[in-house]
């Protein structure tokens, strides 16, 4: 497998080496070798989305995307009742595709990545980790799920820089609103999303969570159990959540 050419060969391999992949993930002795045992993911779009398909199926994979641009407007609506500051603003307008037509030098996020983003004010970091007295803000946090890198410089530079963080997103472009790549960024490497909008390659990393069986980013728990439950509806009744969580749920889906 790792010397075929042919993608569609790959994907067939791939998926029939799935159990024998899932059991070294969860083998704590070995579960930090998967990228060298199976280093496709490094060169190979779609790895992720497949092995997700596999494990949870069709259905459960494609509800992000089947359910985002009914969702979308909630969050929104939901975030505009938040105290306001300057930084969640400039998120609002970029959510709501205000910036791109007013504003020539306009350098946010396009209106789905800034939507995503304006959970992490909805369900914001609280102290925790290793010195529960430490609490990261809400733009530290959002840092977890993507970060900008401008073209023209080395990815090398980024992956030295956000050593120890935990899987999130790398959007390469010209401008934060002009991406040509996205990336999940893991254990020190790159892996290439088959995603081309900023929507599915954030469907990509969440994926990649469980694709990998890798905790949440601390700062993130909340987020992302509400993706989980919410959205994807994984372990819904089962995984502990947050009064929060349950109440932006009830608000949302009500």
């Amino acid at each position: 497998m790792n010397h075929c050419a042919e993608k569609d060969l790959i994907l067939d391999k791939m998926k029939a080496t799935f159990k024998h992949r899932q059991l070294l993930i969860h083998d704590a002795a070995k579960s930090n070798t998967v990228l060298s045992v199976f280093p496709r993911f490094l060169d190979t779009k779609g790895l992720i989305l497949q092995d997700f398909d596999i494990q949870f199926g069709t259905e459960t994979a494609s509800r992000l995307l089947e359910q985002w641009d009914s969702l979308k407007p909630k969050i929104i609506a939901e975030a505009r009742t938040l105290n306001s500051t300057l930084h969640l603003n400039s998120l609002l307008s970029d959510a709501q595709g205000n910036r791109q037509d007013e504003d020539s030098d306009w350098q946010g996020w396009d209106s789905d990545m800034s939507s995503i983003l304006l959970l992490a004010y909805l369900l914001p970091p609280s102290a925790g980790g290793r010195n529960k007295s430490t609490k990261i803000s809400i733009r530290e946090a959002m840092d977890h799920i993507v970060q900008f890198h401008k073209a023209c410089r080395s990815l090398t530079e980024h992956i030295n820089k956000t050593e120890g963080l935990q899987p999130h997103l790398l959007a390469v472009g010209s401008a934060k609103s002009v991406i040509h790549d996205f990336y999940i960024v893991m254990d020190g490497k790159l892996l290439p999303c088959q995603a081309k909008s900023s929507l599915s390659a954030f469907d990509e990393l969440f994926k990649a969570y469980f694709v990998f069986s890798v905790s949440y980013p601390h700062c993130l728990s909340a987020m992302y159990t509400f993706i989980q439950t919410t959205i994807y509806k994984i372990d819904l009744g089962i995984v502990r959540e947050t009064p929060r969580v349950k109440d932006l749920r009830a608000k949302l889906l009500n």
